[in-house]
């Protein structure tokens, strides 16, 4: 790609991450160009329309004020069409080539992102995944007149459809909750009509959870406390292996999916646990329908605040002339 006559390109750090997955190629990429301090706005759209990834990241020093509240670095996020305030796979992804590039958090317990969005605390597990602190989340009822064409583009009755929100943490998100996750898989969308409605959907269904209590729970207080017990671990161990939500996210502006979306499933979790829908921890499982097997972990943290998070991995590392 050439450069404005008036820049001189440099050769800055790049890479391309894997999100939400332990296995690369399976996951949903990310562009991240590092050392991004120079580039004007339209330098960061243009190569972001080259790389067509639905995300491309820069990485810059954080601003004075974000410098005062303790940033590590500034991240600009953009689509090929435009920039986001924030985006889940995009944070995670670029946090991964931060670190992979020598980056030293002043916080040894944290990252610290600043964005369009604020201030993004980021944190590793014991098991190497990257964790966010779920952003802020607006939301708003929506009529049936709104979703009356909606839904005739996704295919679906009426019926089928739960609950609906409108959903806004930096992106925004029409949530829809299905009656089952075999709807969600079935879903096949109109995407040209979702563009003219400038539609942003985000198909979630729960799965069924398994009622292992055992009987003798309900002898004495004794044997239900000890069934309790029982119940939480398994509960636990099969929430560690087996996905409790699948997720799809449809994109009128762009007519594609989105493999695995890591603002979506903050905005799901923080509407489905505050309808009491859902419990955490648990595992969101996005990307089946387009050759994906992303996996989404969500937690919360001791103050109660959700925290989003996922594997990353390398796929390509080397340098651009930006």
């Amino acid at each position: 790609m050439s450069a404005p006559a008036s820049h001189t390109a440099l050769s800055r750090p790049y890479m391309t991450v894997d999100v939400f997955t332990q296995n690369a190629l399976l996951g949903n990429p990310v562009a991240v160009v590092l050392g991004a301090d120079g580039l004007s706005d339209a330098q960061m759209q243009a190569f972001a329309r080259w790389t067509n990834l639905s995300e491309t990241t820069f990485v810059l020093q954080p601003t004075p004020e974000g410098l005062a509240a303790g940033a590590d670095y500034q991240l600009r996020i953009f689509t090929p069409a435009g920039e986001l305030a924030f985006a889940g796979h995009p944070t995670l992804g670029s946090c991964h080539a931060w670190l992979s590039q020598g980056g030293q958090p002043r916080n040894p317990e944290q990252v610290l992102q600043e964005c369009k969005k604020g201030l993004i605390p980021i944190t590793a597990s014991a098991q190497s995944a990257l964790f966010f602190e779920a952003p802020s989340l607006d939301s708003q009822a929506v009529t049936e007149a709104e979703l009356a064409p909606v839904l005739q583009a996704l295919g679906l009755e009426r019926e089928q459809l739960l609950m609906a929100r409108r959903l806004y943490n930096g992106s925004s998100w029409l949530g829809l909750l299905l009656d089952h996750p075999d709807t969600v898989l079935a879903v096949e969308p109109d995407f040209g009509t979702l563009k003219k409605l400038g539609a942003k959907a985000g198909l979630a269904a729960i799965y069924e959870a398994e009622d292992d209590a055992p009987l003798i729970g309900r002898s004495s207080r004794e044997a239900r406390a000890f069934a309790k017990q029982a119940e939480e671990a398994a509960q636990a161990k099969a929430t560690a292996a087996q996905p409790r939500l699948e997720v799809r996210a449809l994109i009128g502006e762009t007519t594609s999916e989105d493999p695995v979306t890591g603002s979506l499933n903050a905005a799901l979790a923080q509407w489905l646990t505050g309808e009491g829908l859902l419990l955490t921890p648990y595992i969101a499982a996005q990307g089946v329908c387009v050759g994906r097997d992303g996996q989404v972990h969500v937690q919360t943290a001791a103050n109660g605040k959700l925290w989003v998070g996922g594997h990353t991995v390398t796929v390509t590392s080397g340098r651009v002339l930006l």
